[in-house]
């Protein structure tokens, strides 16, 4: 696969299975009659209770209707009202029985994990799900972007990129991790977006250079009638 194919792949990785998992979850339901005949319910009482619904209108794409229905389903799989990593990446693992699927997990929990509390909460799903299927373009690759980002210093270096693509290709059953093909896979990648080749990758380098990838961009349009 080629390096287009690759950064496809990783971008499109992202949102499609993480709305796999919130499936899995129960969380992503089509809304029924009854969500939308019942549209003055305020969200419901947790042991960690959400952002108020005005809170989240104002945060997120989402109405009010939409809101009260994935909250029913987070509610009724997640009672506490948090998700931990070792729940999540047990869930996300099962998409991949010949793979191990711990690392990407990793990396995907923490890009939702906002407050780095190492739990997610409802509102944690529902401004994340809200940027990935409403957010604009721009908003969706800069998400991207900070999951590649590993360390969360603003750049992404190809140690970062390199443990992206080792856990892409362990969750998929691909070679083992000494294997050559993620390094290459990561200089292929640097060739295209490092711009002013300084040996990393700003999200000004990485917005532009996506921007001019059509496969890329038009990966960014499946998702708008999923919810």
């Amino acid at each position: 696969m080629g390096i287009q194919g690759m950064e496809l792949c990783a971008v499109a990785v992202v949102i499609l299975l993480f709305i796999a998992v919130l499936k899995q979850f129960g969380i992503l339901e089509p809304i029924s009659a009854e969500d939308s005949c019942d549209p003055d319910v305020e969200l419901p009482t947790a042991r960690h209770p959400p952002e108020g619904l005005e809170q989240l209108l104002a945060r997120t794409k989402f109405t009010k209707t939409e809101l009260q229905s994935l909250y029913r389903g987070f509610k009724n799989e997640c009672p506490s009202g948090l998700v931990d990593e070792e729940t999540f990446t047990l869930i996300y693992s099962r998409f991949f029985p010949h793979g191990d699927a711990s690392s990407y997990a990793h990396f995907l929990f923490d890009a939702f994990d906002a407050d780095r509390n190492g739990a997610l909460c409802f509102q944690d799903f529902a401004v994340g799900l809200s940027v990935l299927l409403r957010g604009t373009e721009q908003q969706k690759l800069r998400w991207t972007f900070d999951l590649y980002d590993v360390n969360k210093d603003g750049y992404v270096s190809k140690e970062d990129m390199l443990e992206i693509m080792k856990s892409i290709y362990a969750m998929m059953g691909q070679p083992a991790p000494g294997h050559s093909a993620p390094a290459q896979h990561v200089e292929l990648f640097f060739q295209k977006m490092d711009r002013n080749g300084d040996g990393v990758v700003t999200f000004e380098e990485f917005l532009a250079t996506c921007q001019e990838d059509k496969d890329i961009m038009s990966s960014m349009q499946i998702f708008h009638s999923v919810l």
